[in-house]
């Protein structure tokens, strides 16, 4: 099974280039998140450990995420590959997973780290803005026809108290020292790309398939 791990800080496009690696790669697109709360749904014992961590605010732990991801894993629609989208999250995480994917024979094939300097990502993540019934749109990327309304229904946008500037700095400052550590855990393995996701979405995505096709010749 062919395993492969989309790194980067929020805001450096991590969905929208895993959804091109599903279409090129014909892999699984795992996002803990959409995991998280499919578990939970479904009521899978899981989901119930999940879930009460969840519910108080906490954590989940690693052992209970690990396991969450690898029962997923182990279900036919992925053993021709996935690409696991901002997971592992924590160095324990990583060397949890690893060890994981050794017991089953497999193993991360390469781990891509998507590059945003944080001024520019606060830009992507600030510019975000939503309309009462829910349609999100972006100044830079997806912008309104009429500044500040929106293009569905007319109503008038709003911003999130989290897609603020100032939130989001906070935001960044706590979730990046972690992921230094899963990135160094990779580029120690020696499965490290670093790809400049400042780039346009074509050239970031051409980039990184580059370097998996590549590797497979390699291999």
């Amino acid at each position: 099974m062919r395993v492969l791990v989309l790194l980067g800080p929020p805001g450096a496009g991590k969905g929208t280039q895993a959804g091109v690696l599903v279409r090129e790669l014909e892999v699984l697109h795992v996002a803990t998140g959409d995991l998280f709360r499919s578990e939970v749904q479904t009521g899978s014992v899981l989901g119930r450990e999940a879930k009460a961590f969840l519910d108080r605010g906490a954590l989940v732990p690693d052992d209970v995420t690990v396991r969450m991801v690898m029962s997923r894993l182990a279900q036919p629609d992925a053993q021709d590959g996935v690409v696991l989208d901002g997971f592992p999250r924590t160095r324990p995480q990583a060397e949890a997973l690893d060890h994981a994917l050794a017991a089953r024979g497999a193993r991360v094939e390469h781990a891509i780290y998507l590059d945003v300097p944080n001024e520019a990502l606060v830009r992507r993540l600030s510019s975000r803005w939503t309309c009462p019934h829910g349609h999100v749109y972006n100044d830079l990327a997806n912008p309104t026809r009429v500044e500040g309304v929106c293009d569905v229904d007319g109503t008038r946008l709003a911003q999130r108290d989290d897609d603020r500037p100032e939130t989001v700095r906070e935001r960044l400052t706590s979730q990046l020292a972690p992921l230094y550590e899963v990135v160094d855990h990779y580029r120690d393995l020696g499965i490290l790309s670093v790809i400049d996701a400042t780039r346009p979405i074509p050239e970031v995505s051409h980039e990184i398939l580059r370097l998996l096709r590549v590797g497979d010749r390699a291999a």
